[in-house]
This record gives structure tokens, C-alpha cells and sequence, in this order.
């Protein structure tokens, strides 16, 4: 499907939700209908494992708010895969992703939909706004940063899924270096940057206390492994 029509897409990847999808969902389409953008836009739910209700219940405020919101569901845990297969569906030619938490504050949304008429990715950096995380992330976090920085020569601050946007069209051509876990938001930034597209990075609010859905250490080595092979690679 091509998406070169005027509008905008919100992607959430979702994992075992049920507890806040139908709450968080009335919320971000109350949000967006109130912008008064001026074009259409839509919601993209894309579960990637789930196995309680997560995917039921989206699905069934799919069917009240069609075309608005739109729900699909991979069976093995992987947002990596859920973002190309969001990308992939996407009707419109901005595309910003947020997590279903809200954590982070939805006056990005607006924001970034506006900046994406002169660049082509805008980066939500809680580093560089207002974050209150758990410190074993944060200092991680800050960590890796740092590492990408010296290694890849790349100077942004936040390479999480949440709070980043995309020119559709152009996100789709970095799609093939997209990973299957959490990795492909540094691919795609690298990849862009190393090409030329024109990327800027805004600070944003975030309040995210919950565990996170991800095992630390495991998720570490990962990251950081990637990171090393991805600089291996540029040498």
C-alpha cells in the first residue's frame, strides 16, 4: 500500500495490555480528534505476542471506531516486526509512534507532526527533557547513548521505540536494516543520517514508572551487542 496521501498515523506496539489498551485508547483518539489537524488520521495497534485480552478488546473498539482505528496481531513478541508491519499499513505519510502507556506526553504527537514538514525523522529525547524513570534504566540508557555517540558518530540522545516520527515514505526504504526487537530505531537513524535525510531531535516529558516489559539484561546485551556489530560493520 503506497502513503502518499496527506495525514496522520499512530502506531503503538503493544504487548500484554490489557489492563490500559481501552482506557489509553479512548484517550489518544480523544487527543487526536481534538488537534483539529485539518487532515484525517488514524491509530495503528499492533500487538506483537500478546496472549491475555489485549488483542480482543482492541479489536472490538476497532469495530466502533473504524476507519479511525486499526488493530493487527503477530503471534511471536517482536516490535521491531510490529513497526515495519505498522509502516507497511499505514495510510498516511507522517507516521508517529508512541507506546500505549502514554508515558510520554501527547503534545509530541502535534509537534512532531508539524516538524515533519521540514524533516524527515524527529526524535522524542527524554534526556534532553524532563524523565522520571527508574535510575537502573536511565543510567543504561545513558550508557548506550554515550556508546553510539563515540561509535557510530551519531549525536541524539534517545533511541527508544516511543515518541519518534517518520516521514512514511522515506522510514520505508530503511525498513529492510529493521531488526526484529528494539534495535531498528538506531538502524533507521544511522542509516538516514549516513544518507543525508534531515533529522532533528526535540526534548519530551516522560513519566514511566512501570516495570519494564522487557528483561533488562537480557535486552543489554542485546543492545549493546548490536551496537558493536553495527559499528563493525560501518569501519
Amino acid at each position: 500500500m503506497t502513503s502518499t496521501q496527506p495525514g496522520l498515523t499512530v502506531f503503538c506496539p503493544v504487548y500484554n495490555e490489557e489492563e490500559i489498551i481501552v482506557a489509553n485508547i479512548q484517550r489518544l483518539l480523544a487527543f487526536l480528534d481534538s488537534l483539529n489537524l485539518g487532515l484525517p488520521f488514524e491509530i495503528i495497534i499492533g500487538s506483537n505476542g500478546s496472549d491475555d485480552r489485549t488483542v480482543e478488546l482492541a479489536q472490538s473498539l476497532a469495530r466502533e471506531h473504524a476507519p479511525l482505528l486499526k488493530v493487527f496481531h503477530l503471534p511471536e513478541k517482536g516490535v521491531g516486526k510490529a513497526f515495519v508491519k505498522g509502516v507497511e499499513e499505514a495510510r498516511f505519510d507522517r507516521i508517529v509512534t508512541v507506546d500505549m502507556d502514554l508515558s510520554i506526553d501527547m503534545e509530541f504527537i502535534p509537534r512532531a507532526f508539524k516538524l515533519l514538514d521540514d524533516f524527515q525523522i524527529v526524535i522524542g529525547s527524554k534526556v534532553t527533557g524532563d524523565q522520571k524513570r527508574p535510575w537502573i534504566r536511565k543510567s543504561v540508557s545513558n550508557l548506550f547513548i554515550q556508546l553510539a555517540r563515540v561509535l557510530l558518530n551519531i549525536g541524539f540522545h534517545d533511541y527508544s521505540i516511543a515518541a519518534k516520527a517518520y516521514r512514511t515514505d522515506m522510514v520505508k526504504k530503511y525498513l529492510p536494516y529493521a531488526d526484529d526487537l528494539t534495535f531498528y530505531v538506531v538502524k533507521i537513524v544511522y542509516f538516514a543520517a549516513r544518507d543525508g535525510h534531515r533529522i532533528t531531535e526535540v526534548p519530551v516529558s516522560c513519566h514511566d514508572m512501570r516495570e519494564s516489559r522487557f528483561n533488562l539484561v537480557h535486552e543489554g546485551f542485546y543492545k549493546f551487542g548490536n551496537l558493536f556489530l553495527l559499528w563493525a560493520r560501518k569501519k
